[in-house]
């Protein structure tokens, strides 16, 4: 075997840099747009249904994207491609979606706010697989800690500055308020820029990183160029059958944790502005609303700002205390961070329950792929991380239909949503302790 060289810190940050930009655009995405929604005629207990859409194709896009890559090897690389191709049809989906309203001659503007919902959340599980992949294919296994804790800290920086952008507009004097039926230019411009980042940062990552051709990547994972062509065409069932223990018990942890978090991402707007601004559960037109939406926005920030400082510092604690612990620990803060949102009613407060939620994302974001990435075949990485993503999406649907059925239960007061989020984030965290996998590794 052919020991594959360590990548210097700005290698490994070019490798992720991308992902800074998607995650900018998906940070728009999850605190806007069911406020966008809503201003086109949505109310809250049809909102997770909207939100079903984007992972119902993220269902059928990511092991197919993942078994694609893992076979495609051209100029630009084996996973470049579709981390390319993802992020210009993201970017369309994002210029376009907050101008729903400018096509209601053709389609009502609530279907063409969803159909973009599905193009830009389709597009960027389009990304997400392959740069899952590509830090696997490109690190040596000493460095997996460090490649996925530097993914999520640029996936945290970019979630940042995208969840507070239309707070700053309104801030620098762009309006935040527009007529009835209508997204504020705040709103538009966000997602304008949010568009533009994405699709210059996708570059940097193409254009900046070699991958390895096919000979070379296979020495470096102890293959040879026919084993791995091997690995590569081997069936989806075949795939699915070989399947290795540790990701059935990981995927236990993502169906809890990933729960939570769609409930958070539909429900947030609601249940601010109803529990903190006291408005009501129809009143998405007032000045209230659109504050509390703005505000939304500087809670996301604020979780990923969180999430953020803590991926600085997770490589040494996955390396100290062993990534389990590390993953375990951040989901009961989240949890934590989820139901103490039921006793805070002043907004300045809540952000001390996004620091909980902020680690707990960091962790979500690179434990169990740094878990997984060690027990996966070299010629089957994509595919094995697109099935893995399922985990992800699989959630979100059934959180989608369970969230529709709980709001109505709740009588729309969505705060209750929040804190059904964090019992299942304690759950997840409780789930960790049966994951057989993690343990401490020096570097």
């Amino acid at each position: 075997m052919k020991k594959q060289p360590r990548l210097s810190f700005w290698q490994i940050w070019n490798l992720s840099f991308g992902f800074l930009g998607v995650q900018f655009g998906f940070a728009l995405q999850n605190a806007n747009v069911s406020r966008i929604l809503s201003t086109l005629g949505a109310d809250p207990h049809t909102l997770p249904i909207f939100w079903m859409i984007a992972p119902a194709i993220g269902l059928i896009v990511q092991p197919v994207v993942g078994a694609l890559s893992d076979r495609t090897w051209n100029r630009l690389g084996r996973r470049s491609p579709y981390i390319f191709g993802g992020a210009i049809a993201a970017t369309i989906g994002m210029f376009l979606m907050p101008n729903a309203s400018a096509f209601t001659d053709y389609i009502p503007a609530i279907w063409f706010g969803a159909m973009m919902l599905a193009v830009m959340d389709g597009s960027f599980n389009v990304t997400f697989q392959p740069f899952r992949a590509l830090v696997a294919d490109m690190l040596p296994s000493e460095q997996i800690n460090k490649g996925y804790s530097v993914q999520s800290l640029l996936i945290n920086t970019g979630a940042v500055i995208g969840s507070a952008l239309p707070f700053i507009l309104t801030w620098v004097g762009i309006e935040n308020e527009a007529p009835e039926g209508q997204v504020p230019d705040s709103v538009i411009w966000s997602f304008y820029l949010g568009g533009s980042i994405l699709l210059l940062s996708v570059f940097w990552t193409v254009f900046k990183t070699k991958e390895y051709p096919p000979k070379e990547y296979a020495e470096y994972k102890g293959e040879t160029e026919k084993e791995l062509l091997e690995e590569e065409h081997k069936g989806f069932f075949a795939v699915l059958k070989d399947m290795p223990p540790v990701m059935w018990q990981l995927a236990v942890v993502q169906l809890f944790s990933w729960f939570a978090l769609y409930l958070m991402w539909v429900f947030s707007t609601s249940a601010i502005a109803q529990h903190v601004w006291g408005t009501e559960i129809s009143d998405v037109s007032s000045s209230d609303y659109n504050e509390a939406g703005n505000w939304v926005g500087i809670l996301f920030a604020s979780y990923s700002l969180a999430a953020a400082i803590f991926s600085a510092f997770m490589d040494k604690f996955a390396t100290g205390l062993g990534r389990k612990k590390t993953y375990g620990g951040a989901l009961l803060l989240g949890g934590l961070g989820f139901l103490s949102m039921y006793l805070i009613k002043d907004q300045y407060l809540l952000i001390l329950s996004m620091v909980g939620i902020g680690i707990a994302w960091a962790a979500i974001l690179a434990m169990p792929y740094a878990i997984l990435s060690e027990s996966l075949p070299a010629g089957q990485m994509g595919t094995y991380m697109g099935i893995f993503n399922l985990t992800v999406v699989i959630p979100q649907l059934l959180s989608g239909v369970v969230g529709s059925f709980l709001i109505k239960q709740f009588g729309g007061q969505a705060i209750f949503m929040l804190v059904v989020a964090g019992v299942c984030m304690c759950i997840a965290s409780f789930m960790v302790t049966f994951v057989k996998g993690g343990a401490v590794k020096k570097n």
